[in-house]
C-alpha cells in the first residue's frame, strides 16, 4: 500500500521557453500533435505532405491548441527509432537529414501563417533539435530523456529552450517483449529515469525552470502497467517539476475497450471518448499539459477537469 500523494493540487509556474514562458497550473494547457510521417500509428501518414500538415496544424489552432508538437519519425511499438549518437541502439530508422527535410518546411509555414504560434519538435536527434530552433521552435520534446543522442542535452543548454523529457523504458523493437512490472517496481522505474534525465540536463546547463517531466504512456509499459501509472502519476509530481500527460488514442485504452469489438482491440480511430477519459484522469492526477490528437474535445474536456481542480481544497 502507498500513501496519498498530498501535494496532488498542481503548482503554478512559468514554463521558460526559448524566446518566452508559459504559465503552467492555472489551466491545462492543451498540445495538438502534427505527424510529418508516412506511418504514423493514429493516422496513417494522411498529413505526411507539408501543405497538408501545415493545413492541420492551423486547424488545430483554430480548435484552441495552446502549442503544436512536431514529429517527423514515428517511435510506435516496433519501429527501430533510437540509436542516434548511441552505438547500442544502432542506425535509426529516419536520419536526421530525411527527418529535418519533412519537419523544417511544415515548421516554417506554419510560423509563416501563424508567427505567434509555440512550437515544439518531437526528436531524440540533437542535430533535428539545433535546426529546428534555428528555424523558430520553442521546445524539443525528446522521448528518450536524453538518453538517445549524447549532445542533445547541451543543445537544448544553448538554446534555452523549453524541454519534455519523456520516460521510456527500453526501445520500441523490443516494447512487446519487456518483462511485466507491478505497480510499485513500474513507479521507481519510472521516477528513477525521470530523475536521472534531469540530471543529465542540469549537468549539461539546461535550467530546471525550462523542464517538463513526461511518464511516457505507451512507451515500454505493458497494458495494464498504464493504468497503474495513470493511477499514481500525481506521484511523480515529487520530482519538482510539472507533468505533460501523451495518452491520446493509445494501445493499452484499445485493449481496454475489447469487449466491446468483438474481443479484438478497438481500432485506432475507436478510441477517441476512452482518449478523452485517460486525459481527464492524467489531470486530476497533476498534469498541467495533455498531447493530443482531437484538439477541441480535449479543450472542453479540460475545462471541466480544470473546474474540479478549482475546487480542490489545499492539502
Amino acid at each position: 500500500m502507498h500513501e496519498p500523494n498530498p501535494g496532488r493540487v498542481r503548482a503554478t509556474c512559468r514554463w521558460q521557453l526559448r524566446t518566452r514562458t508559459l504559465p503552467l497550473g492555472q489551466r491545462t494547457l492543451v498540445m495538438g500533435i502534427v505527424n510529418i510521417t508516412p506511418d504514423s500509428f493514429s493516422d496513417g501518414g494522411a498529413f505526411f505532405h507539408s501543405q497538408a500538415a501545415i493545413a492541420h496544424a492551423l486547424q488545430l489552432l483554430d480548435d484552441g491548441a495552446d502549442l503544436l508538437d512536431l514529429g517527423a519519425e514515428s517511435t510506435r511499438p516496433g519501429s527501430h527509432a533510437g540509436g542516434a549518437g548511441d552505438s547500442a541502439g544502432g542506425p535509426p530508422v529516419v536520419s536526421a537529414d530525411e527527418e529535418q527535410a519533412r519537419l523544417l518546411p511544415v515548421l516554417e509555414g506554419i510560423l509563416a501563417e501563424r508567427p505567434e504560434t509555440v512550437l515544439s519538435v518531437d526528436t531524440y536527434k540533437a542535430a533535428t533539435a539545433r535546426a529546428a530552433l534555428a528555424a523558430g521552435a520553442e521546445v524539443v520534446n525528446d522521448v528518450s530523456g536524453f538518453r538517445w543522442d549524447a549532445e542533445m542535452a547541451g543543445v537544448c543548454a544553448q538554446a534555452g529552450c523549453g524541454v519534455v523529457l519523456m520516460h521510456t523504458r527500453g526501445r520500441p523493437e523490443e516494447w512487446r517483449n519487456l518483462p511485466a512490472l507491478d505497480a510499485d517496481a513500474l513507479l521507481r522505474s519510472v521516477s528513477t529515469g525521470l530523475a536521472e534525465s534531469l540530471e543529465a540536463g542540469a549537468k549539461a546547463g539546461v535550467a530546471a525552470e525550462s523542464v517538463v517531466l513526461d511518464p511516457g504512456y505507451g512507451f515500454g509499459k505493458n497494458y495494464e502497467e498504464n493504468y497503474a501509472l495513470l493511477a499514481r502519476q500525481s506521484e511523480l509530481l515529487a520530482l519538482g517539476r510539472p507533468l505533460l500527460a501523451g495518452v491520446s488514442r493509445k494501445s493499452f485504452l484499445g485493449r481496454t475497450l475489447a469487449g466491446l469489438h468483438g474481443g479484438q482491440d478497438a481500432p485506432v480511430a475507436a478510441r477517441e471518448t476512452a482518449s478523452l477519459a485517460a486525459m481527464v484522469a492524467a489531470i486530476l492526477h497533476g498534469a498541467s499539459i495533455v498531447r493530443v490528437h482531437s484538439v477541441r474535445p480535449a479543450v472542453e474536456a479540460a475545462r471541466i477537469a480544470d473546474a474540479i481542480l478549482a475546487e480542490q481544497p489545499e492539502r
